[in-house]
């Protein structure tokens, strides 16, 4: 993954299509204007506190010429009055420089907390609304990197880099203003030395750019080798690969290193570049002031003045230098949001929803025709009626289209011709909630989630009573394993629920289907990862868990399609041969020969 901003003349956006630039910015800014709107007072009442710590901060100058050229003469002169007023005002102004500024911290982060947390629920349940096509080609990593390190960037930018920004911009403003008033040829020299400091500071801009970029590659390809590294572990140490892949990382680790070093030097020579050329400044406004000053031509106080604004000026330069990075990121985190939340599901709910409150079960296919993108079609064309309450198993070589159909009944795509129907209604009108009460998959991945036993059997639905949950675990044969283990239904199981076994991690997914109640159960590869005794178990609940329901059952094993009412054997997203397993063994023809090899691996010592 890449982040970079976006090309003068497009972007190529890694969560869509290219895009001309515009296009991306305009989109950018109409979430970022979403997200600004219901904090627009919170964010009006900042600004305005900005500002005031800003007044209070540059009086601070001209109030010590007040004192010098003022309050000290009459202070001679036996009236200690100037003096004390100016030094009271000074006081209430320092006073209310640090209040402001503490409140403009608090006031920054609240605005910043409040977008933060929209814009993270807004991105968490878009991408639980978007499709399963959506999600087989976006890597989970990316989904990742979008919760965390995107969403860091604006917390930056927002936290601090905008309050930072618009504070540095308006003391500089503030400071030539001020000294412009107090004394304009002083005020002259400073503004002619603004020049080189913009051309440093364009520099900077520039530089750093082209090294954020840099950066922000190298540091993507180090998280992208670690993320796969891990996730693959187990076939690293498997094939003796560590040495291997350490030296692969080290290598883009070593790119990751020599980026930052040279972000480090960039940021150096501009700092080194602000400090001599504020250095020279306040040398220049002190000789042309310090000769005036002989001359009578100006005041000491003003002349101590001149000077401290001199060497506040370049400071809030530096700061709007290092804001630029806190930008760039920020920008091509909002770009990537944005692209993210533009996304549209590819299987949209339907606009005039028709209810199945107690759905039968009969499923049709008529005339379906799918394939994936623009892929070639992987269902030329399927017509296929399975009747409520029956149990078909679909048998064919990987790629026939078994799974495709699958993920078609469960609704995880829509066809591109024809429609797949439940009781009559076409899936694609059926309510959204109604269709996964009716339909649910259980596939190869028995996924359970952290938590409890019991939470992971009633996921599908959650109020069931704990009497409910048992009778499901027994209904399958769970619930003797469930009681034996340390805290019984409250066990708690970790990530993936790896401490359980693969059969048991199939079992509790069992019940977690029987306590759904689906009138039709699909099933993925549900016992091809399972060894033998794990798949007799398996087996056995599996048999309970099909009674009274219509199901769809993908197997490789035969173990499992011969307890079948009807097996359709696929062929290249076609119906080969149709009909119950003993009929189809009799006939003689592809599923007899899958037969055939079973019998013969049986025999197998």
């Amino acid at each position: 993954m890449t982040a970079t901003t976006a090309p003068a003349h497009g972007a190529t956006d890694d969560d869509g299509p290219v895009l001309p630039a515009h296009e991306v910015r305009a989109r950018s800014l109409a979430l970022l204007g979403s997200l600004l709107r219901p904090v627009a007072r919170r964010a009006w009442a900042t600004a305005l506190v900005v500002v005031g710590a800003q007044l209070a901060l540059v009086a601070g100058p001209a109030l010590v010429a007040a004192g010098i050229d003022r309050g000290l003469p009459a202070l001679r002169a036996g009236d200690a009055g100037p003096l004390l007023l100016v030094a009271g005002v000074y006081a209430a102004a320092a006073l209310a420089a640090g209040v402001l500024t503490a409140a403009t911290v608090r006031l920054a982060a609240r605005v910043s907390q409040a977008v933060l947390l929209d814009l993270r629920g807004r991105v968490f349940r878009h991408t639980q609304r978007l499709s399963l096509e959506f999600h087989e080609r976006y890597t989970s990593g990316r989904i990742i990197s979008r919760q965390t390190s995107d969403l860091e960037a604006l917390r930056e930018l927002l936290d601090g880099g905008v309050t930072t920004l618009a504070a540095s911009g308006l003391a500089m403003v503030f400071t030539a203003t001020s000294l412009v008033l107090l004394d304009w040829r002083s005020g002259l020299v400073l503004l002619v030395a603004v020049v080189p400091g913009l051309v440093l500071t364009r520099w900077f801009q520039r530089r750093s750019q082209a090294q954020y970029r840099r950066s922000r590659t190298a540091a993507a390809r180090v998280i992208v080798r670690f993320v796969e590294t891990m996730t693959g572990v187990r076939a690293v140490q498997a094939f003796r690969r560590e040495r291997e892949v350490a030296g692969v990382y080290d290598g883009l680790a070593e790119e990751y290193r020599a980026a930052n070093a040279e972000a480090i030097r960039v940021n150096g020579v501009f700092d080194t570049g602000l400090v001599l050329i504020g250095n020279v400044t306040l040398a220049a406004v002190l000789l042309v002031g310090g000769l005036r000053v002989l001359d009578g031509g100006l005041e000491v106080g003003v002349l101590v003045a001149a000077v401290l604004y001199a060497r506040r000026f370049f400071a809030p330069l530096a700061q709007v230098g290092m804001f630029y990075n806190a930008f760039q990121s920020a920008t091509a985190a909002l770009e990537k949001l944005s692209a993210l939340l533009a996304e549209e599901p590819t299987v949209p709910d339907p606009v005039r929803p028709v209810r199945v409150v107690r759905p039968a079960g009969d499923v049709r296919f008529d005339g379906v025709e799918f394939g994936y993108g623009a892929g070639p079609s992987v269902l030329p064309h399927l017509d296929l009626h399975v009747p409520a309450g029956q149990t078909l198993a679909l048998v064919g070589e990987t790629g026939a289209g078994k799974s495709t159909v699958a993920k078609l009944l469960a609704r995880f795509y829509d066809p591109r011709a024809g429609a797949v129907r439940l009781d009559g209604v076409d899936l694609r009108d059926v309510d959204a909630t109604d269709l996964r009460r009716a339909v649910v998959m259980v596939t190869q991945e028995a996924y359970l989630f952290s938590g409890s036993v019991r939470a992971n059997i009633a996921l599908g639905r959650p109020d069931a009573s704990d009497a409910e949950v048992e009778a499901a675990a027994r209904a399958v044969g769970v619930h003797d394993l469930v009681m034996s283990l340390p805290d019984g239904y409250a066990t708690g199981v970790d990530t993936r629920g790896v401490r359980l076994s693969a059969g048991q991690r199939q079992l509790v997914s069992f019940a977690r289907a029987f306590l759904a109640d689906p009138a039709v159960l699909v099933l993925d590869e549900a016992t091809s990862s399972l060894d033998v005794p794990g798949e007799q178990l398996v087996q056995d609940g599996l048999r309970r868990l099909l009674v009274g329901r219509t199901a769809v059952v993908i197997a490789h094993r035969l173990s499992t399609v011969m307890h079948a009412d009807r097996v359709l054997v696929v062929a290249d997203g076609r119906v080969a041969e149709d009909g119950s397993p003993e009929e189809l063994v009799a006939a003689g023809g592809r599923f007899a020969a899958l037969h055939a090899q079973w019998q013969d691996s049986l025999r197998t010592p």
